[in-house]
């Protein structure tokens, strides 16, 4: 595929490092063993707009590639195909999409393309999905369940994202912590009594990093309260639940 060689030549092999280790790709580490080229995000958005004509089975085999910046411009180019698409064609690309969260394994590709699809999918639709990824033991299916509610926040409709919130409130992994943190957040910008409702339940047992993201713009007065009344909870070893990869093609 000539876009892969275009890529290559886009690459920097001092930014790759800053990558890998921004991305935490060492031993033992989230993304261990993920490869980089080392490609600015604007030029990977600038090379899937010339790129859209590219077919559905074409970025099916980019989403499978080793190299991080492939698998992130295929989701760029699967956000702005869907975006154009009828319905049908839409169906595809979310299912696509469902079919290989294995290969969206990073919080950038899930950030950067979960509420496009997958939330703009389901928006009028059951989120029976969301809540079967929120109990899945693979870290990025999780994160994806929490952050396509996203999506239904921009819209003013919270329940799915309070409840997917309370199933993963006692989850082990911190970037979780973070992303729980911030969904309550943005619902908290559009209705605060209806995020500190939810605090006021599960304070108790939030993560202390998940309530500090969700109490970011109270008042510090409020803030503190919140904090001095919340308990750090005893967590799991995040690594044995995360990194459980799913049986994908």
């Amino acid at each position: 595929m000539k876009l892969k060689s275009d890529l290559r030549k886009c690459g920097d092999r001092k930014k790759a490092e800053i990558l890998r280790r921004f991305f935490k790709t060492g031993p033992g580490e989230y993304a261990e063993g993920d490869i980089f080229l080392g490609i600015r995000v604007p030029v990977l958005r600038a090379l899937a707009k010339q790129n859209q004509t590219l077919t559905l089975d074409e970025i099916r085999q980019l989403l499978k590639s080793k190299i991080h910046e492939e698998r992130l411009l295929s989701l760029l180019i699967l956000m702005l195909k869907y975006r154009n698409a009828d319905l049908p064609e839409k169906e595809k690309i979310y299912e696509i999409y469902l079919r290989h969260t294995k290969h969206i394994n990073n919080w950038d590709l899930v950030d950067v393309s979960a509420k496009h699809i997958v939330g703009a999918f389901l928006m009028n639709k059951r989120k029976d999905p969301l809540y079967a990824l929120a109990k899945s033991e693979w870290l990025w299916d999780r994160r994806i369940a929490i952050l396509s509610t996203f999506h239904f926040v921009e819209h003013n409709r919270f329940e799915d994202t309070l409840k997917i919130a309370a199933i993963l409130v006692s989850d082990p992994h911190d970037l979780i912590h973070k992303a729980v943190g911030w969904l309550l957040r943005e619902v908290g910008k559009r209705n605060r009594a209806c995020e500190e409702k939810f605090l006021r339940k599960y304070r108790a047992v939030m993560p202390r990093t998940m309530l500090r993201y969700a109490i970011e713009r109270f008042p510090p007065e409020k803030r503190l309260a919140y904090l001095q009344r919340a308990r750090q909870t005893t967590r799991r070893n995040p690594f044995k639940i995360c990194n459980k990869k799913p049986s994908q093609p």
